[in-house]
């Protein structure tokens, strides 16, 4: 199994990519703790126990720096170690720049961005100790590229891809990797909403022909998070059928 004993934070793993991800790194051993601030989370960590695998969840907004170091002091007090952390968790607040209010602007940059930062910087003082860790943060095409109507999902996603470059620079020697993942389309109930046509125009966009699934997601994280990526750090895995070539 690649992440036999180690521990694994997974934000926004309730549903969707999260879960997945929760679900393969249980399945490859690892003790997984999931947060997000969806109860359904709960149900996920029990999926997860049935079949066999070690989940735990709490209910944790991102955004909340003193419930995240109380979490990190129980886990660290339960578990004596923190080997990856996967920074999945995001919100969406589209409209376009003129229809978008600063609370639009904010919320975002607080989830999505503001959110990689303080799970780091909250995990990082642990790895170091051990000389072990692998950070792993979500960007999208959409930070790479733009998006109609994402202003602010855009800026938060590109500057993720700038925070990890930096980590990797600061903390490589320390035995701590810093990498980003940047899906494109994939089947998550968000793309679910999108109507039929607008999601037809994509895929004709996509050169593999089809969106991705959540596995797909997972399974780079997957990668990123485990030895056989121990000499990758500072890199942005894209993830979306070659659209942002």
């Amino acid at each position: 199994m690649r992440l036999k004993n180690r521990v694994a934070i997974i934000t926004g793993a309730a549903r969707g990519i999260g879960a997945a991800t929760a679900s393969l790194f249980a399945q490859e051993g690892a003790q997984v703790i999931i947060w997000d601030v969806l109860d359904l989370g709960a149900k996920t960590a029990e999926q997860i126990r049935q079949k066999g695998g070690k989940a735990d969840f709490t209910k944790l907004s991102v955004t909340d720096s003193s419930g995240i170091q109380q979490e990190v002091h129980r886990i660290m007090e339960q578990h004596a170690q923190i080997d990856i952390l996967i920074n999945n968790a995001g919100i969406l607040r589209d409209k376009t720049l003129l229809k978008m209010e600063e609370e639009d602007w904010q919320s975002s940059l607080d989830v999505n961005l503001g959110g990689v930062f303080k799970c780091t910087k909250a995990v990082v003082p642990h790895m170091k100790a051990k000389g072990y860790g692998r950070i792993v943060s979500a960007s999208s095409i959409t930070g790479m590229r733009g998006n109609y109507g994402q202003s602010n999902y855009a800026a938060a996603k590109a500057g993720i891809i700038g925070l990890t470059k930096t980590w990797a620079v600061e903390l490589g020697r320390f035995g701590i990797t810093a990498n980003v993942v940047a899906p494109g389309f994939t089947e998550t109930e968000m793309v679910e909403s999108i109507p039929s046509e607008v999601k037809a125009q994509i895929t004709k966009q996509i050169p593999v022909g089809f969106l991705g699934s959540t596995e797909d997601i997972a399974h780079a994280y997957l990668y990123l998070a485990s030895e056989e990526a121990r000499y990758v750090n500072g890199v942005c895995l894209n993830v979306d059928g070659g659209m942002a070539r």
